[in-house]
């Protein structure tokens, strides 16, 4: 009995180091900074500004495309396959689809998250970093750009991000965009906040959608 008890307590104290080492860890990520025009629970409005990322093409569904387009980001990243320095890791990681028509440069499309089709997974680039500061790309697979400023509106949720969790959590944004009278300027992007180790009930996933312009 005693030795289960130690078990346990040996259990309980490595649950909670691995807890802080999350909490330190996400913590010190850097994410683009944003101003917040209004927040209504887990939904916010928000104003970002000019974004540089790195960005990857693939073809397949959501979950294919993701995992197929994070490799070449990373080793772009952690220059495993070009000259010059690495470049910090960030968050979020995001997703959307890139064969439709998109508004101002940021691929926003509403299609069915299982969808297959061409899709664009992007690293945001450190604030520090400009087009021309950056490293250059090895080959064409990885490209940079500039995303322009945008007001997107936010749903902020936990869990892993199955396509139904993200259809579920887009559908209560539309909603609530609907009831407030605004207009969507294009379709989701999806952002993933963590590792796939984290676990689900501490990752953050958001549903974005692009907000028109008002007169």
């Amino acid at each position: 009995m005693k030795s289960v008890l130690i078990l346990i307590g040996a259990l309980a104290v490595l649950g909670v180091a691995a807890m802080a080492v999350f909490v330190f860890v996400v913590q010190n990520v850097e994410t683009p900074d944003y101003r917040v025009l209004e927040r209504d629970a887990a939904i916010e409005i928000r104003d970002y500004p000019a974004l540089i990322v790195a960005e990857v093409r693939r073809e397949g569904d959501r979950r294919a495309a993701l995992s197929a387009g994070f490799g070449p980001l990373a080793g772009y990243i952690f220059a495993k396959e070009r000259g010059g320095e690495s470049v910090s890791m960030t968050a979020p990681v995001t997703q959307t689809r890139a064969d439709e028509p998109i508004a101002m440069t940021v691929p926003v499309t509403q299609t069915p998250t299982d969808a297959a089709g061409q899709w664009a997974v992007r690293f945001i680039m450190p604030a520090r970093y400009d087009l021309d500061g950056l490293p250059a790309p090895a080959g064409e697979t990885v490209r940079l750009r500039a995303l322009e400023p945008r007001r997107v509106a936010a749903i902020r949720f936990s869990g892993r991000a199955t396509d139904a969790l993200i259809a579920e959590q887009e559908s209560r944004l539309r909603a609530w965009l609907e009831t407030r009278g605004l207009a969507v300027a294009g379709a989701p992007t999806y952002a993933y906040y963590n590792d796939p180790l984290t676990p689900g009930f501490l990752r953050r996933n958001e549903v974005m959608l692009e907000l028109a312009a008002t007169d």
